[in-house]
């Protein structure tokens, strides 16, 4: 039972250097100068992050997020972190790696300590080495090279080990640490020094002084003149000092530290023994946790097991310290794992004392995957009337929700952009059409889930059948955008999908109100937990890391937003498009009335959608005519600014700014202009500056338009038609999770048929394939059988 932290008699002291800690101190002439930090930036490639460093200590982060504030660090290096599989040795890149983090961090301005084991197994490698040299070399010589390998090299005593591994290890890292301006000095200590006060205020002293002067203490225990563990030796109030996890602990207290970084071979903490199969990664721990846990064996190397890490950083959370217990070893995942935890990345596993109010992210997962999979069970009709239940919630709520949306609109005024604030925006007229929608989506629904696409008679009494199923979780990730929600989430629900949404803070009460209202609808058939809103601190980059509790990830928002989660999802498809750069081509034979009311629909009708005008191409024969000039005269009206493409611009005596690239989403009533001399030269720059969004191509010439139609590789591609219509709306699909421009699965406005996949039924009698042996008595006969138009569930 731990019980309240003793710290009576330990507080700051600005004392000398003792002097057993000056001979071990590596010297250097200057402290780090604002240039040398200056300098870092470069030699890095770990992100440089600059925030407020100062807290008042007494009280543990209670979240993540909230880590990138300590400014007293103590990282601890396991045995199996520094150490080489055959435990003779370091292993020289983690090392280096770790090095480089500490250094990163000890130069932004905080104070970095070192806990480290790795004397017994440097001192192992140098003794195991002197002991071969020390045998008879005419021995050896005449022995020969066989003979030699069978020498036999004694059991190696911990302690002489250490004792003779203590200088190589330090020097180690004074070379290190030297490569980054940056000085260390090495700290042995052993229990004596933690329960002897005068040793204490000694210690406390010179950990202080070091700290005041930029250098990075290395600490560890004696192992040269330690005693062995003894079990249960720990003291009311205090921990004792039996292995690096507990001095890590320790000193974290004693020090009144912000972080405490656990680094080990495992990931984290498991809820049962790692390698099990039911084994789950805790990703964050709170106090009592305790029965929850089954703990395995201890490290190949070291003192302590998991459960010795738990105990001391439960320790030293009740004395006001963070914990994050991490995977050092594994080079995908311990890349940058010190400065991550620090960012408040999900690494590892968090020790907090605040549980949160609702469940976690983990949690809402599993409760989407358990809510889907009844969800799909449902008959059709039950699904399509949550769907018209959710439909009639929105219009009889409609005063909330206006509300709601209204103190999300103050929040926000003057700090996002005017297209940005029209997106986040609802409105009466708005509401109808998203109830509308989903009345659409409802009719859609009823033969959906369970649809048989295909049937064969495999043999005799032995039929095969494909029939449609939900994907299983989707996560969707929408900005500014609350109208997504409702859309969202009917699609889900025709499709049987549990569904995890993750908006914008910016839409915080509008989505809060909605999902309320979602979750009443799905109320009345008994799947209300199908349908979860993220609401903890999960940041975007963590939720993608959970692929083995979601299956697709639908972004929805900014190019920007969708290039970030394709490049941080792991192992999880991400569908949708990260730019919307549409492309309008007006030929040589366009209508002069059409091509002037297209180019306006798509530009400037809602500029800042993804299916918006952003490219017009016009055929060189209408530079100079009255198609061209009432084009450019609509657009002034506009007030659309014109950028100019270097072919355009080179037949203008006094052009537009000259476009910057183009490749480019405006977002916004900008455009550029571009001169093309062919219907062929038109596809060909769309092909390479396009996005695969929305095309559009305007002429009288059925041919042309023809081919253009066959020829451009885009999601949509349109004849006559305004790029706005690239829609689910307009489609008749009810609403749309996103417009896709991958070439798998689905493309572009991805409705309820995009969120279904299939699975094989088989229906024998006794089958075995042996049976279709050369030998055997049945035969394939793979004949295609009439597929039912009624619903099969």
């Amino acid at each position: 039972m731990l019980s309240q932290v003793c710290r009576s008699g330990f507080q700051p002291f600005n004392q000398r250097l003792l002097p057993w800690a000056q001979s071990t101190a590596l010297s250097r002439s200057h402290p780090v100068q604002p240039s040398t930090i200056r300098n870092v930036r470069s030699w890095s490639n770990i992100p440089f992050i600059t925030v407020p460093l100062s807290r008042a200590h007494g009280k543990s982060f209670a979240h993540r997020s909230e880590l990138k504030h300590a400014k007293r660090i103590v990282v601890k290096l396991g045995s199996a972190v520094v150490t080489r599989g055959d435990e003779c040795g370091l292993a020289l890149g983690r090392l280096a790696s770790i090095v480089e983090q500490v250094s990163v961090l000890q130069n932004q301005g905080r104070e970095m300590m070192l806990v480290t084991s790795g004397a017994v197994a440097f001192g192992k490698q140098r003794l195991r080495h002197e002991i071969l040299l020390s045998q008879s070399v005419r021995q050896a010589l005449h022995s020969g090279q066989n003979q030699l390998k069978e020498m036999a090299i004694p059991v190696l005593e911990a302690r002489a080990c250490a004792a003779a591994g203590q200088s190589g290890l330090m020097a180690l890292y004074e070379a290190m640490f030297t490569q980054y301006s940056i000085c260390a000095a090495q700290i042995l200590v052993t229990n004596l020094d933690f329960h002897d006060e005068q040793k204490r205020r000694n210690l406390n002293g010179t950990l202080h002084e070091l700290l005041r002067m930029n250098i990075v203490p290395i600490v560890n225990t004696n192992d040269a003149v330690v005693p062995p563990a003894e079990p249960n030796s720990d003291l009311q109030g205090v921990i004792s000092v039996k292995d690096n996890d507990s001095l890590a602990a320790r000193l974290a207290v004693e020090m009144k530290t912000d972080l405490l970084i656990v680094l080990s071979d495992v990931e984290g903490l498991f809820d049962s023994p790692p390698g099990s199969d039911d084994a789950k990664l805790i990703d964050t721990f709170y106090p009592g946790d305790q029965q929850s846990v089954t703990f395995g064996t201890k490290s190949r190397v070291g003192m302590g097991g998991m459960e010795a890490k738990v105990k001391a950083a439960l320790w030293a959370l009740q004395g006001g310290t963070s914990v994050v217990i991490a995977n050092g070893t594994h080079p995908k995942v311990s890349g940058h794992v010190i400065t991550d935890i620090v960012e408040g990345k999900k690494v590892g596993t968090f020790f907090s004392e605040v549980k949160p109010a609702g469940p976690t992210v983990e949690q809402q997962g599993e409760m989407a995957r358990s809510g889907g999979r009844m969800l799909a069970t449902l008959e059709p009709e039950q699904r399509a009337e949550i769907i018209h239940h959710l439909a009639d919630l929105l219009t009889d709520h409609r005063d909330e929700i206006l509300s709601a949306n209204k103190k999300d609109l103050e929040e926000a005024e003057g700090r996002l952009a005017p297209p940005l604030l029209k997106r986040l925006s609802l409105s009466t007229s708005k509401l109808n059409s998203l109830a509308i929608g989903l009345r659409q989506i409802a009719t859609s629904s009823q033969d959906s889930v369970g649809r048989v696409l295909r049937r064969i008679r495999v043999a005799k009494n032995l039929e095969l059948e494909q029939v449609t199923v939900p994907i299983g979780v989707l996560l969707v990730i929408f900005e500014s955008r609350p109208d997504c929600l409702p859309q969202v989430a009917a699609l889900a629900i025709a499709s049987g999908n549990g569904l995890l949404l993750k908006g914008g803070k910016e839409a915080a009460h509008s989505n809060r109100i909605l999902h309320v209202l979602t979750q009443e609808a799905l109320s009345i058939h008994g799947v209300k937990e199908a349908v979860q809103l993220v609401n903890t601190r999960e940041e975007v980059e963590d939720l993608c890391r959970l692929d083995k509790m979601i299956d697709l990830i639908i972004p929805r928002g900014s190019s920007q937003l969708v290039r970030d989660i394709q490049k941080a999802a792991k192992g999880i498809p991400v569908m949708g498009h990260s730019e919307g750069i549409c492309h309008m081509y007006v030929d040589s034979e366009a209508s002069v009335d059409k091509a002037s009311r297209l180019v306006r629909d798509s530009k400037c009708e809602y500029p800042a959608a993804c299916n918006a005008l952003e490219t017009l191409l016009i055929h060189r024969d209408l530079l100079r005519t009255p198609l061209f000039d009432q084009i450019i005269d609509m657009l002034r009206v506009e007030q659309v600014k014109i950028h100019a493409g270097p072919k355009f611009a080179s037949y203008l005596t006094f052009s537009p700014s000259e476009v910057k690239s183009l490749r480019t989403e405006y977002g916004d009533l900008e455009l550029c202009i571009e001169v093309v001399d062919s219907v062929q030269e038109a596809i060909d720059h769309i092909h390479k500056y396009g996005s695969s969004h929305t095309d559009v191509i305007v002429t009288e010439n059925e041919k042309t338009a023809e081919f253009f139609l066959q020829h451009v590789d885009s999601a949509c591609v349109f004849w006559n038609a305004s790029t706005r219509f690239s829609d689910g709306y307009r489609f008749g699909l009810g609403a749309e999770v996103g417009i896709s421009t991958s070439r798998i699965h689905a493309r572009g406005p991805v409705g309820l048929e995009g969120l279904l996949t299939t699975k094989w039924l088989l229906r024998g009698q006794d089958h075995v394939v042996s049976d279709f042996s050369e030998h055997g008595t049945l035969k394939y006969l793979h004949e295609n059988l009439p597929v039912p138009q009624s619903h099969t569930n």
